[in-house]
């Protein structure tokens, strides 16, 4: 499995080098739950995703986790269906939350063997591919809780990465200033991360290790 992450929004037509050319289905799942509390934004951001992954040469359809918050086992079968899945930003405690719900880390490892098949996304997208979402509470609120989720659900994250990711770093993005304090928090209590800018995009493979989880193979050193 590959894995592609980026701080910011891509832009159609601009295929980044470290995406694969789309096999097997050519099929995108577009998962919006970051953006769950802002129904405006769904509404907007949808058609602009499409568009952009079908200049990548992908079919698309919007994957709502919240769908398999109820039947969680369904949700490896549709994964198997797709060749890639982008997640876009917004609250990553509230995407985070979505994929406990749904059990997206499991039904994400079936997937882990097939070298064709792509995890993506962007900002809150990218952030819950590390092992926890420490130092993005001074980004996004960990508190909201929108129609429809359980109270009780922690926000877990994918473990896919052993950095924790810190978009919007030196942007011009609302977020920056957050970004930063972000990252003076991670760097005092030593914890690993790896900042991005909007613009940059990283890809990365992920080899399956005997326990089912993802370690990381990266061409450089976060």
């Amino acid at each position: 499995m590959r894995l592609l992450l980026s701080s910011w929004y891509l832009k159609p037509g601009e295929r980044p080098a470290a995406l694969p050319p789309a096999s097997r289905t050519g099929r995108a799942g577009i998962v919006l739950n970051a953006l769950d509390q802002y129904g405006c934004s769904r509404a907007r951001d949808l058609p602009r995703e499409i568009r952009t992954w079908e200049s990548f040469g992908y079919t698309c359809e919007e994957l709502d986790l919240r769908d398999y918050f109820s039947a969680p086992g369904e949700l490896a079968a549709r994964l198997a269906a797709l060749d890639l899945v982008w997640a876009l930003g917004g609250n990553a405690f509230v995407l985070a939350r979505a994929m406990t719900q749904s059990r997206f880390a499991d039904a994400l490892r079936t997937q882990q063997h097939r070298h064709d098949f792509v995890y993506g996304g962007y900002s809150a997208g990218a952030c819950v591919t590390g092992p926890d979402l420490r130092g993005i509470d001074l980004i996004d609120d960990p508190g909201v809780h929108p129609d429809g989720y359980p109270a009780d659900v922690q926000p877990s994250c994918l473990g896919l990465v052993p950095f924790r990711l810190v978009p919007h770093w030196r942007s011009d993005h609302p977020d920056a200033a957050g970004a930063d304090r972000a990252v003076a928090c991670l760097t005092e209590a030593g914890l690993r991360h790896r900042c991005l800018s909007d613009g940059e995009t990283i890809g990365l493979h992920t080899v399956p290790g005997l326990d089912g989880k993802a370690p990381v193979r990266s061409p450089g050193r976060p």
